[in-house]
């Protein structure tokens, strides 16, 4: 008989509803994304465009193996525990945990070996030979990132959100603190090394450009031994905490649970499960990693054969530096290391929510609930239409005034060019963000009805999309990098779209479109439209910065107006739950609903 007496601390609470889990995990995601911007905004300024690309594409080479070392084991882990928990078989639920820590610590390994082994071809190939050093620096991090999400995988399918977003929000504070002190620390010593004997940690160098190059590639290097730290730091809390507190499965539901399955049958559950989702993360990060190279390796083609051409477009705004290191191609490549920390703010929400879809789909599914199922669609995508579409027409139509706001650029000098070519990066950038949000929550809930193998289908043809555009766009100098912004919202334009047709095909479920999509894209243009309009008369008579932050509030409050103008949000939602009974009221006095 299975151990039945440990790790039954603090039974109190049986998991977390859909809407308090969504709310947790998001909350946690968006102070993951603060962090991460108290850490990369800094960061971004230390490297430069060039020393950017070093950072952005070391992570694009890892995300395809840490996909691989993952498999799509920790949504096969929460899905089973979700499925088994629904059905009070809680013995195969301690089971299934037991059973993935090994195989967790297997796959890690091997990554670690891959990121390290790896980081030399890399480097070759991209053109770039110094982002060795950045790259080999992840290794260690692909480890412990592996051995934490066995845990996030477990207590996410008992929809217990809290230990995930807890870890997250740990690891995100381990980058500032140990990420941003490294790469100060590798910038502060190179330079006075340098200054004393032309050195940068041991090796001469007669030409300072050459000598800051240089360093630029240590100092990213440095910032992700810091992340490698981070993640060391967040597996620690997580671990503990379940060795500490548990997982609230009480005795009498261990005692009351029917024997468990067979270790084989549980594995082989767990290896059908993440075969197609982990090969469809794999196909999704591995197109990262064509995509750096392609782009890159495009960059550099056009710049030595119609350098005069890219100039032209961009004059002054290419550095010097870039200019006599030859490494002009990585200039305009971290241009979008500069974006991508706003941009990526709208499917780091739409994460959260699809965390918790999918052991609150699965367990509707499971139990043969068509009515949850459908309230639970309808909700997933009410909420992220209500938060993405304003979001990303708000940044599209905002660009350049948000990232000078972030970066300070236009009035301190520093990296202007990153930041103008940025904008117009960002214009299509922040429209392709929207659809990438809807993509996350609705391939998770393919996964949660059991049609894992959808997903993977459909993001290996958006991703043959995407790298075909990009060859074709990046390679034409008038595009250049603005080609690789296209690509993406092409791919995913296509992905959302094929991805929310199988949805309703295979739940035969179907959804007020106008409520849901029609409404919400109608009131987001008018709040895009009312921020360009107050920025341009207010940035005439005030502070462009403050102009910014008066244009986005003023435009949220438009919004907010216009959604219940238009009844997105109605009386009859808010009233359903007991959290926004009192919303509800205040609402009512104001005729708001």
């Amino acid at each position: 008989m299975n151990n039945i007496s440990g790790n039954n601390k603090n039974n109190n609470n049986k998991g977390h509803s859909f809407a308090k889990g969504a709310f947790i995990i998001t909350l946690g995601m968006l102070a993951v994304k603060f962090f991460g911007a108290v850490f990369k905004i800094p960061l971004m300024s230390i490297l430069g465009g060039e020393g950017s690309a070093y950072f952005v594409g070391a992570y694009n080479f890892y995300s395809p193996i840490y996909a691989l070392s993952t498999a799509g084991l920790p949504i096969a882990i929460s899905k089973l525990v979700a499925e088994n928990a629904a059905l009070g078989r809680f013995r195969d639920v301690r089971k299934i945990r037991r059973i993935s820590v090994p195989i967790f610590l297997i796959t890690g390994t091997i990554g670690f070996l891959l990121v390290a082994i790896g980081s030399f071809v890399y480097a070759k190939i991209s053109k770039a030979p110094d982002s060795v050093y950045s790259v080999i620096m992840l290794a260690p991090a692909l480890l412990f990132s592996c051995l934490m999400s066995s845990h996030r995988g477990y207590y996410e399918g008992l929809r217990n959100m809290t230990p995930t977003a807890v870890s997250e929000v740990i690891e995100s504070l381990g980058k500032i603190i140990f990420g941003l002190s490294l790469s100060y620390l590798t910038i502060w010593l190179g330079t006075r090394e340098y200054q004393k004997n032309h050195t940068i940690f041991g090796v001469y160098y007669n030409n300072i450009v050459k000598a800051n190059g240089k360093l630029l590639a240590f100092a990213s290097a440095a910032a992700i031994l810091g992340i490698a730290i981070s993640a060391a730091v967040g597996f620690l809390y997580i671990y503990m905490r379940y060795k500490i507190k548990g997982d609230n499965i009480t005795k009498q539901e261990l005692i009351n649970s029917p024997r468990p399955r067979n270790s084989k049958k549980i594995l082989k559950e767990i290896i059908k499960i993440s075969m197609p989702i982990g090969l469809g993360a794999i196909v999704m990060n591995l197109a990262g990693v064509i995509d750096s190279i392609l782009v890159q390796r495009r960059l550099a083609d056009i710049t030595l054969n119609s350098l005069d051409k890219l100039k032209n477009i961009y004059g002054s705004l290419i550095p010097n530096e870039a200019l006599i290191r030859n490494n002009v191609h990585l200039f305009l490549s971290g241009c979008f290391g500069f974006t991508s920390t706003i941009t990526m703010f709208l499917p780091t929400i739409a994460m959260g929510l699809a965390v918790s879809t999918l052991p609150s789909v699965t367990t509707a599914w499971t139990l043969g609930e068509k009515k949850n199922i459908k309230k639970s669609i309808e909700k997933i995508l009410k909420i992220t239409s209500i938060i993405s579409i304003p979001m990303g027409f708000g940044v599209s139509s905002l660009a350049l005034p948000i990232l000078d706001l972030i970066y300070n650029t236009l009035h301190s000098g520093e990296h202007i060019g990153e930041i103008i070519i940025g904008s117009q990066i960002m214009t299509v950038s922040g429209i392709g963000a929207i659809f990438i949000a809807f993509s996350m929550p609705i391939c998770s809930m393919l996964q949660a009805i059991g049609r894992a193998d959808l997903p993977l289908k459909i993001l290996s043809i958006g991703v043959l999309i995407k790298i075909f555009l990009n060859y074709i766009l990046v390679g034409i100098p008038e595009i250049n990098i603005q080609g690789a912004a296209i690509g993406t919202l092409a791919c995913y334009i296509f992905v959302f779209t094929c991805a929310l047709i199988a949805l309703f095909r295979n739940t035969k479920i179907k959804i007020n479109f106008v409520s849901i999509f029609i409404k919400p894209c109608f009131a987001g243009l008018i709040c895009a439209f009312s921020a360009n309009l107050f920025y341009k008369f207010l940035s005439q008579n005030i502070n462009s910065k403050i102009s910014t932050i008066i244009s986005i509030i003023l435009s949220a409050i438009i919004y907010f107006i216009t959604i219940f103008l238009l009844k997105i949000i109605t009386k009859e939602e808010l009233e359903s739950d007991k959290r926004t009974k009192k919303i509800s009221k205040i609402f009512k006095k104001f005729k708001f609903i």
